[in-house]
């Protein structure tokens, strides 16, 4: 516990708890869900005269020409459609904050809304003989109106990350309990600036008030204290670290807050963090048990994973092998050696396997970094060398353009790795995830992940640690498609690459 207090004194907590703006938090919110549904009213209906132009304008071959084409009843017809699709919309919560700015919790909701609201539209064509549309209009409205209301939605999104940099939607935040555990967390929600929290310290029943707890958090004082500390701080969120407070203490604040209009109650993880792989609860005689998943990928899940690998991998090597054998002559050209560099590291269930890299050190690199102490302690605790002595010419613009990793894709064919997922490591580096490590080899390592979009080499390696639980404890395609989409800017902007 001692490590974890570094000064005395107050420092910065007032000024953390002025980032917020004076506008009223409801004004804020309510302008957001005006903001959201007029892109979602706008979204839709661009989408479904989109999919009109797309059915009736094109030409495609496999359309049926004489289908009913008025232009002005489809005009008629998607200001009809527009509040039913919204209210479908309302009806699984994607107006609700609880599954709004976070994740793609988002998106998986509303694509599973859209396609309700596209069956009920056919229903009613069914059961209603005068509501008439064309089959193929109805298909591509389904494809586009998701599409479109992702797009606008991940665009209000953004705005709103922007704004909470500002002060604008931030919950001010008090984490109950100080151990390893709560000095993680806050050490995660102030590296994630659009978590929406405005941490303003923490509370705890033997740390005296005003020590130094983690960057500018000090403790504001006992849990005999909360009251007055929510009061003064107008705390809107509070976290409890089970792992740091007896079972007693968490009811005691349950009973205070539990039902709290003002402030919502939060838990965290604690050892639930560890199981990545999922949890289910079942009743035995009343009593509700919790079961561990033994795998993280099961069903129809690992059968959409495993269409995506293949689906990008196969046409993708086959647009991209000029680029391929362009590489390998350079590299060969360059310096002697081999083309491709194998690397032993862990895949699922513990089995290893060499994963392929365009080479882009000397041959003798092992020579080469014994000559440079510091580099090797720098290897040993980060596993990464920023300004690495080894790498060639070549090697280095192939690392900052990522150009090196191309080989794993062939890892992919192999059913070796996945285009998304965690950071692979080295046999070595299982023990630097500790307690985390068996969740890792739960799926297999991706060619790009959270991680790639996140910073890369720039991270901290247990920020790395930390994305990559997040990425398995909380994996859905839509998931994997949001990384995918990120990753070609991320390497274009090369940050954190070395």
């Amino acid at each position: 516990m001692d490590s974890l207090i570094k000064t005395k004194g107050i420092t910065n907590t007032a000024e953390q708890h002025s980032k917020r703006v004076v506008v009223p938090v409801r004004f804020q919110w309510a302008l957001f869900y005006v903001l959201l549904v007029v892109a979602d009213c706008s979204m839709i209906g661009t989408a479904m005269r989109f999919a009109y132009w797309v059915r009736f304008k094109v030409n495609l071959p496999f359309f049926v020409d004489d289908a009913f084409s008025s232009p002005e009843y489809y005009e008629n017809l998607v200001i009809f459609i527009i509040p039913a699709w919204l209210t479908i919309f309302f009806l699984h919560g994607l107006y609700r904050e609880k599954y709004l700015l976070g994740g793609v919790v988002e998106y998986d909701r509303l694509f599973y809304a859209n396609t309700i609201a596209v069956l009920v539209i056919v229903a009613l064509g069914f059961f209603e003989p005068t509501f008439i549309f064309a089959r193929g209009w109805i298909f591509i409205s389904w494809l586009s109106v998701f599409i479109f209301t992702a797009f606008g939605r991940f665009w209000v999104r953004r705005l709103v990350y922007g704004l909470r940099s500002r002060g604008w939607y931030l919950s001010n935040t008090l984490i109950i309990g100080i151990n390893d555990e709560a000095t993680t967390m806050a050490e995660q929600l102030q590296y994630v600036t659009k978590s929406g929290m405005n941490l303003i310290g923490f509370v705890d029943y033997s740390i005296p008030a005003g020590t130094n707890i983690f960057k500018n958090l000090n403790c504001l004082g006992g849990l005999q204290d909360l009251s007055n500390i929510t009061r003064q701080y107008n705390i809107e969120e509070i976290i409890l670290t089970s792992t740091a407070l007896r079972r007693n203490q968490i009811l005691d604040i349950y009973r205070q807050y539990g039902v709290s209009k003002k402030t919502k109650l939060r838990m965290s993880s604690g050892v639930y963090e560890l199981m990545t792989t999922g949890l289910e609860v079942k009743e035995f005689a009343w009593v509700p048990l919790v079961e561990v998943n033994k795998v993280r990928l099961t069903g129809m899940n690992s059968v959409l994973k495993l269409i995506m690998d293949y689906g990008i991998t196969i046409p993708g090597l086959l647009v991209i092998s000029p680029i391929l054998l362009i590489i390998a002559i350079a590299i060969k050209i360059s310096s002697p050696g081999p083309i491709i560099h194998r690397r032993r590291v862990m895949g699922v269930n513990g089995k290893t396997f060499d994963a392929f890299k365009f080479r882009s050190m000397v041959t003798n690199g092992d020579e080469i970094l014994e000559k440079y102490p510091e580099k090797l302690e720098e290897l040993r605790t980060t596993h990464k060398i920023k300004d690495d002595p080894r790498i060639t010419p070549i090697g280095a613009f192939l690392r900052k353009t990522s150009l090196d990793e191309l080989p794993q894709l062939f890892n992919v064919l192999r059913n070796e790795m996945s285009l998304v997922g965690p950071r692979m490591i080295s046999p070595e580096e299982v023990q630097d995830y500790q307690k985390w490590g068996i969740n890792l080899l739960t799926v297999k390592p991706g060619i790009t992940g959270k991680w790639q979009i996140s910073g890369r080499s720039e991270i901290s390696y247990q920020q790395r640690v930390q994305i990559d639980m997040y990425y398995i404890r909380n994996w859905n395609i839509w998931l994997d498609i949001q990384i995918l989409l990120q990753t070609l800017p991320a390497v274009l902007s090369k940050r954190g690459a070395y």
